[in-house]
Order: C-alpha cells, then structure tokens, then sequence
C-alpha cells in the first residue's frame, strides 16, 4: 500500500481560529463553495443554491449523550461495595468515567434504556486511584426523586475499561441517569468547560437517537428553515445513524497513515433510506463525514452479502467493514447492485433496518461509489478527516484551506462550513 506521509496534511491552526461557541443564528454561518477547483463563497442559508434539484440529502440522527460522569473514591472504614455502603467516608480522589460505547447489553438502545443496569467501555480519569470496589454517585432526577449509581471497574483494555453500572432507588433508565447527573462531552480542542448553552448548540436540530459522544458537526449549521426551503426546492431528505465515539478527534500520530489504526463504530440504516438511495444514485449529498462514512460502507455490506460472506470481519454475527477493505482488490459489483443486494438481504431477514459496523478508512486514493457532494465543517490538522475531504476532492484540499485561513473562516465543530462537489 503506498505510503501516506501525514505531514503532507499539516497546515497551521492558530488557537484564535478555532470556534470556541456557536454563532447565535445556526444558519448563519460562512458557506466555502468548492466544485472543480474553483472556490467561493456565501452563507449557509443559501446552501440549497449548490444543491441541485433533485437532490437526495443525507444526514445523521445521532444524539449527543451527556456521556461524563464524575465520582469521588470514598475512603471508609470497611470495604465498599454495592450491597455494603461504608460505615462512614469521606470524598477522596475525582475519578472521571467517560462512557464510550455498551458493552452489556451492546444495543445502544436496549443499554440507555435499561432499568436494572448496564456495562459500557469508558476511559477513565485518574484510574490509578481506583484499585478496587465500587464508586457511587447520588442522582436526583428531575422529578426531584434520588437514586444511587454504582460503578465497577473490569478489564482494562488498551486506553479503556469495562464498567458496570447499577443503581439503586426509583425504576429509571440510564439514560435518565446520564440525563440528570452526566456532562456533555464538548471536544477538547475547545479548551473550555461545558456550559449548559452547549446542551443545545451541540445538538443538531433533527438529532433523535441518543448514542454519541461527539455530534456530527456538519449538521450543528442546519435550522428548520434551511431544511423546509431544501424541501420545498425539491430537495429530499433521508436518515442515517452512525454514534460517533471518542475517536473522531484521535490525530494521526505515525509517519505514515496507513498504520494508523481507525475506530470502529455502529451503523445503522433504515431499508427505506436505501430503496430511496437506490432511485437517487448520482445525485447523493452527505452531511457531514459520519454521514459518508456510513453511506460508503454500504457498498461494501452489499458486496459481503453478494458473495455469500455473511461472516463479519469481528468474528462476531455483525456485518462489518475492515479498515482496509476498500483496497483490498478492484471490485467490479456496481453501486446500485451492491445496494440491492442489502434491500434483498434485508427483505429475506424480515428487517427494516440494517445494523452493521464500520471502520472504513477513506484517504488519497479511495474510489467514492455512493456520494457526490459533502457538506462539512472545517477539520484538524493531520487527521483522517482531513484525508477523506483529500481524497473527495482528488487531493486540493491546500487550495479550500488556503482560502479558508485567509478569509477568516472559523474552524472545527463550532466553525463554519464547506460544500464540496467531488472530482470525477
């Protein structure tokens, strides 16, 4: 596989560049305008100008979970656990757990929302200071009730641990839980602390399935106005779920990208979303790069399931798509047959949505089969999102940035947008 030099996709980001809030008005955000090398620009309020009519615009209804949760390890006189609360304590070392993905039950929705306790992969903070036993934090809900969430430590692995949550008090979901005592997880590069406006500005408006820790940032500049002038023109709209994890903001931190490892995250895609992809091929608009990493792993589910290789690459019953899968050989399945194959599969299976995983790295060289413009927002240096716009846009990505460092756009999650027709 030929070397990617991650250097070659450095370019400097001045701290006073980066958006550390939202703009007042979503819609009024800065529109950087890219088709065959040419650039301009407008304000996204006029997005529907670029689109043309006819259009099928995807996005991603994750919702941000308020996925922190802070503790503090009790010193007692007796060991702590669950059933045995110490006989008296004092707060000792803060302890952060990060909820990252389920573990126990794995379905986002079965985990979030059960009454009984849950297992979640997290990064936690300080975790040499927790050796053994369980945390517990006080939670008062809003209906002024209290419960008491418990957290083990498990196996550790790599950068993450199994915890298992339990609670104790009223019956309530976790995601009650999360709702009433957690934080929501700006991205670090902010260098701030969350703030209750963040509960909004960092949710987009069509965000419904709760699931991420971080939000598909192209979709913050959407209004309901935007979205009813796209319909009206023409424009029509369609779902996807990708929960974005911790990864998205992981920098490239090897010489050479290609032994950069890609996180892996879950995938689903309503049946009816892909029958109407089907009718709309060629004029394919993704909002946001969770978005295009969702719409171009379907090629590859479709082309699973046509060979007969039902068996995912986690070994698991899960269909997924491998880091690498993309460059493995030349494939000849067209888009519209690949695509088929998973409405097929789906139809035989008796299912409405396709649940699947994916770790697809897109980069200088990739072959787009699905999507043909990409609404996104401005992205870090050496990081694989700056390699899939490169690659989108046949690798000009200097000349948008140039044009962006010089015209005072504003950058990363809170900043300003971009959309880009891809280079044929």
């Amino acid at each position: 596989m030929e070397e990617i030099l991650i250097e070659e996709y450095n370019y400097p980001l001045p701290d006073e560049r980066i958006a550390k809030y939202p703009l007042a008005e979503r819609d009024q955000s800065k529109l950087l305008v890219y088709r065959d090398g040419q650039v301009s620009e407008d304000c996204f309020y006029n997005v529907g100008k670029y689109l043309p009519i006819g259009s099928l615009l995807i996005y991603n209804n994750t919702r941000v979970i308020q996925a922190r949760l802070e503790f503090h390890k009790t010193t007692a006189t007796q060991p702590y656990t669950t059933s045995t609360p110490p006989l008296h304590n004092t707060l000792g070392a803060r302890i952060e757990v990060f909820c990252l993905e389920p573990l126990e039950p794995h379905d986002y929705q079965l985990s979030l929302g059960s009454t009984d306790g849950c297992t979640w992969k997290c990064m936690i903070g300080n975790a040499k200071k927790w050796k053994s036993g369980a945390l517990s934090l006080p939670v008062v809900l809003p209906s002024g009730e209290e419960v008491t969430l418990f957290a083990e430590k498990g196996e550790q692995t790599g950068n993450t641990f199994a915890v298992k949550f339990s609670w104790k008090g009223v019956a309530v979901s976790f995601a009650e839980i999360l709702d009433a005592v957690g934080e929501l997880p700006i991205p670090p590069y902010l260098n701030r602390k969350t703030e209750e406006s963040d509960k909004t500005t960092y949710q987009t408006v069509y965000s419904r399935i709760k699931g991420s820790v971080a939000a598909p940032t192209a979709g913050l500049h959407f209004t309901d106005n935007v979205l009813n002038g796209l319909r009206q023109k023409g424009i029509q709209t369609a779902e996807v779920t990708l929960h974005v994890g911790a990864g998205t903001f992981q920098p490239v931190k090897v010489a050479d990208a290609n032994q950069h490892t890609m996180h892996t995250e879950i995938i689903a895609v309503p049946k009816a979303t892909i029958q109407t992809i089907i009718s709309n091929l060629g004029h394919i608009v993704a909002v946001g790069t969770t978005s295009m990493r969702t719409l171009e792993s379907l090629y590859f589910l479709g082309e699973k399931l046509c060979i007969g290789d039902r068996i995912p690459d986690s070994g698991d019953s899960t269909l997924s798509v491998a880091q690498f899968k993309p460059y493995e050989k030349e494939y000849t399945l067209s888009t519209r047959e690949a695509l088929q194959t998973i409405v097929d599969y789906l139809d035989s299976t008796k299912q409405d949505v396709l649940h699947a995983e994916t770790q697809i790295m897109i980069k200088p060289g990739y072959q787009f089969r699905v999507v043909d413009q990409l609404i996104t927002n401005f992205h870090q240096p050496k990081s694989t999102l700056l390699l899939l716009v490169s690659a989108f846009v046949g690798g000009d990505w200097h000349t948008i940035y140039d044009y962006a460092l010089s015209h005072d756009f504003r950058f990363l999650s809170y900043g300003d947008s971009s959309i880009l027709t891809r280079s044929k």
